[in-house]
Order: structure tokens, then C-alpha cells, then sequence
């Protein structure tokens, strides 16, 4: 049985829909979604501490957690697959320091400026890893043509439409669960 690891995207939460989703398909021991703090820094050790103490042979990463997918699945030499991932996220998250809210449990946390250099430094090309990509030409927050660009040695499924929440991931749990096993 293959180990998941769900990274969300920024402001949300390891029990979301794609989590639940997820969980509810490959079975619940199979995927782990925890909670990501908002700092880039705190968040990777958070899943570097995961990955030390449990075997993962996938990580699922959405927008900012595609980009932590990314850094990751280079560094751990791992499959990543990665749902609207965010490319450069120093830029897009540029304009959301200061204080948000999470959208799954509305808990307040602080985004700061700070964040936006460490995410700068862990930026890097998709090189080692093997990588699905699953975008949607309907992302209204990320421009899907820099993922298609940046990740265009590995495999890109691009649906037209959709959105940033890539909320019919459902149609995709065969081809997700074909990729785990290859």
C-alpha cells in the first residue's frame, strides 16, 4: 500500500476537500495531510520531519504545496504530483502579507514579508524528480503556462477551464493512482 503525503496550497488546511477526497480513495491510513505552518522555513521542516519518520513513496502538492512538492521531490529524488502548482510564489503571495485568514477554519495567522525570501530560496528546477502535472487553463490565480513551461520534461496533463481549486479531482484518481504504481 503506498504512502501519501498531501501538501495544501497557502491559507488552507491538511483536512480539505482534495485531502478528504483523497483519503476517502486510497483509504485513510494511506494519506497523510497535515497541517503546514505559514512559514516556508516551518513548513518544510514539518514535512522533511514526516518524511524522516515515515515512509512516503508520493507527494501530492497543491499550488504553494506543489512548490513544496517540488523542492522535495528534488531533493528526496521522489514522485511528486502537483495540482495547479505555484511557480513563483514569492511573487504571487507578494501582495497577501500581513493577516489572513485560513479558508478551512477561518483561524487567523500572520503572512510575513520575510516569508516571501525563503520561499525565493527554495526555489528550484524539476530536474531529479519524476513529476504528473494536472493544470487547469482556468486557474484564475496562477498563470497555468508557467507550470506547462517549467515542468515540460515530465508529464503535464493541461483541462481547459476549471479553476485554482481544481475542484473535479475526482475524475483524476485513476490516472493519480496509475502514476503512484508505475
Amino acid at each position: 500500500m503506498s504512502k501519501i503525503l498531501y501538501l495544501h496550497g497557502f491559507s488552507s488546511c491538511g483536512e480539505g476537500n482534495k485531502s478528504i477526497l483523497l483519503k476517502a480513495y486510497f483509504g485513510a491510513v494511506s494519506v497523510i495531510a497535515p497541517d503546514l505552518p505559514p512559514s516556508p522555513i516551518d513548513a518544510i521542516d514539518t514535512i522533511e520531519e514526516i518524511l524522516e519518520s515515515t515512509h512516503i513513496d508520493i507527494l501530492i502538492g497543491s499550488s504553494l504545496g506543489g512548490y513544496y512538492a517540488t523542492y522535495l521531490a528534488e531533493k528526496y529524488h521522489m514522485k511528486a504530483i502537483l495540482l495547479n502548482p505555484s511557480t513563483e510564489p514569492w511573487e504571487t503571495l507578494a501582495s497577501y502579507t500581513g493577516w489572513q485568514k485560513r479558508f478551512c477554519d477561518e483561524e487567523i495567522f500572520e503572512f510575513k514579508p520575510v516569508y516571501l525570501e525563503q520561499l525565493k530560496m527554495l526555489q528550484t528546477a524539476p530536474e531529479q524528480g519524476k513529476y504528473l502535472l494536472l493544470l487547469q487553463s482556468g486557474d484564475e490565480v496562477l498563470d497555468y503556462t508557467k507550470a506547462q513551461s517549467l515542468y515540460n520534461k515530465h508529464k503535464i496533463i493541461v483541462e481547459y477551464g476549471g479553476n485554482h481549486r481544481f475542484e473535479n479531482l475526482d475524475e483524476y484518481l485513476s490516472m493519480i493512482e496509475k502514476f503512484i504504481n508505475k
